[in-house]
């Protein structure tokens, strides 16, 4: 039988001395899932996904990547897109995406090929020799996420991949993810300071207190990403998720620590 469950968070907190960044966070993540975490600035969001990236281990709680709850195990199961495109301005945008499989031990010429079918796919034909100083933002976006999605592996942990970016560019790439997504399908936790954009690009979003972050409410998306953008957030149900995803989080950032009941998916 196929595991119904393939990141999971039982108690997990973390602390940097004597700060404490993460208090207790519990919560499973199904195959295929994208679910969002949201909360104040600096209430721990990056570190969870850190953690679950296998980048560290927490210092309480437990946190398992398809079963394997070591750091090492999670690191080999989860590929990690950080805030910054980090494309090396030395190589050409095939061969910054085609690091991926390279590091997997892929030959030169077999990375490159691997990486040209999807350069085409995701709207990046014909800048595969472009230097990344020759690029839009969102087009290094693309070619960062592409390097990310190449890493093949099951989990794709996203940390704000669009934060740097202006606001007509930025909803055109939660469109051009959530097309991507649906072609590539992986199970995603993305971090995001914008309650819309999260919600969007989310089957449902976790919404995480003021430092030490718990979670205080659970919100499922009525949207569909294989809608337009512009419809999916004007429908009166995003709206209604949207008002109720805002409010747990100014009641997050207010210290109001009860959790909130989860919310029943939208119509």
């Amino acid at each position: 039988m196929e595991n119904a469950v393939e990141v999971e968070l039982s108690g997990v907190s973390h602390s940097f001395g004597d700060l404490l960044v993460l208090d207790g966070i519990d919560t499973q993540v199904a195959p295929g899932e994208v679910v969002g975490l949201v909360g104040p600035s600096g209430c721990g969001k990056s570190t969870a996904l850190e953690l679950v990236a296998g980048l560290g281990d927490p210092t309480g709680g437990a946190m398992a990547v398809e079963g394997r709850p070591d750091a090492e195990g999670r690191l080999g199961r989860v590929a990690l897109m950080p805030q910054r495109d980090l494309l090396l301005p030395w190589l050409r945008a095939i061969d910054n995406a085609a690091l991926a499989p390279r590091n997997r031990g892929a030959s030169r010429a077999e990375a490159r090929a691997e990486a040209h079918e999807l350069f085409a796919r995701f709207g990046l034909g014909g800048f595969e020799d472009s230097a990344p100083r020759a690029l839009s933002g969102g087009m290094r976006q693309r070619v960062a996420f592409l390097r990310t999605l190449l890493a093949g592996k099951p989990v794709l942990a996203l940390d704000e991949p669009f934060a740097s970016l202006d606001a007509i560019t930025r909803a055109e790439m939660q469109e051009w993810l959530a097309g991507a997504l649906a072609s590539e399908a992986r199970t995603v936790l993305l971090v995001s300071h914008d309650v819309e954009e999260a919600l969007y690009l989310s089957d449902r979003l976790l919404i995480l207190s003021a430092r030490p972050a718990r979670i205080v409410a659970e919100v499922r998306s009525p949207a569909s990403r294989s809608l337009p953008r512009r419809r999916a957030v004007t429908s009166p149900g995003f709206t209604s998720a949207r008002e109720e995803a805002l409010a747990a989080l100014e009641a997050g950032a207010r210290g109001e620590r009860e959790p909130i009941a989860e919310e029943a998916a939208h119509a």
